[in-house]
């Protein structure tokens, strides 16, 4: 009998602490990007702003207060506003795939010609000390912010092949990562698919083996504070 023991539906959350820096378009706020294979979700907990979406249907700006739940599905290009400190609970799917990969932010061009090129952009020095990292993250989140905002002035003016360019360049920058992603996917939520198939089967049979298998979780933050696309992070399980 299979049971799955991670979080319902393989899905990962963190805790987030969005940016309150000034960008140039004088809104305070995260890094703008995508996600390829991965569907997201914010649960306001605390604070007022909102969430900037652009997708080929067209630019949209959904308020967020304390109680609201958002979600979009992959392709949705996403900024977190943030207007009185604003606190979120992420829902991640694929065992938490957008903090382990599955982003592509929004740079300009000339930052997604090739992979090196746009690691060198995007990646945040590890092992830095805290003025250092946060130096970093404000630099690659206004590149972001450049690229976002020439998406959607062109989006609303009805030009779609810059947006339809920087779809084709994130998915040659991630083409490399898909297997990796394919184990993460076959190990969560296909294997938490899988086991409730099974338990449907047993069930139909009058099996109720895979009740004996009861278990309780329990986890702290392994990490607090730590500076993510949209702000600071606390996060589970590594």
């Amino acid at each position: 009998m299979v049971t799955f023991e991670g979080l319902p539906g393989a899905v990962a959350v963190s805790h987030l602490r969005v940016y309150d820096w000034p960008t140039e378009d004088g809104l305070r706020g995260g890094t703008p990007h995508l996600h390829l294979t991965c569907s997201e979700g914010y649960v306001v907990v605390g604070g007022a702003g909102s969430v900037q979406t652009l997708t080929t249907s067209g630019f949209r700006q959904t308020p967020l207060t304390a109680g609201s739940l958002v979600w979009f599905t992959p392709g949705t290009i996403h900024r977190l506003v943030n207007d009185d400190a604003l606190c979120i609970v992420v829902l991640m799917q694929n065992s938490g795939l957008p903090e382990a990969g599955d982003a592509v932010l929004t740079l300009p061009p000339r930052c997604l010609t090739d992979t090196d090129t746009y690691r060198a952009a995007a990646a945040l020095p590890a092992d830095a000390a805290e003025p250092e990292q946060e130096r970093a993250a404000r630099v690659r989140r206004d590149l972001a912010v450049e690229g976002f905002l020439a998406l959607r002035r062109a989006t609303e003016a009805g030009d779609p092949e810059p947006l339809a360019a920087f779809h084709r360049a994130a998915a040659a920058l991630v083409k490399h990562r898909t297997d990796d992603w394919r184990g993460r996917w076959e190990q969560g939520a296909a294997a938490a698919s899988r086991a409730t198939g099974e338990q449907l089967d047993s069930l139909a049979q009058g099996d109720s083996g895979h009740l004996a298998l009861a278990c309780v979780h329990a986890e702290q933050p392994s990490a607090y504070r730590k500076f993510g696309m949209c702000g600071r992070l606390d996060v589970y399980g590594g």
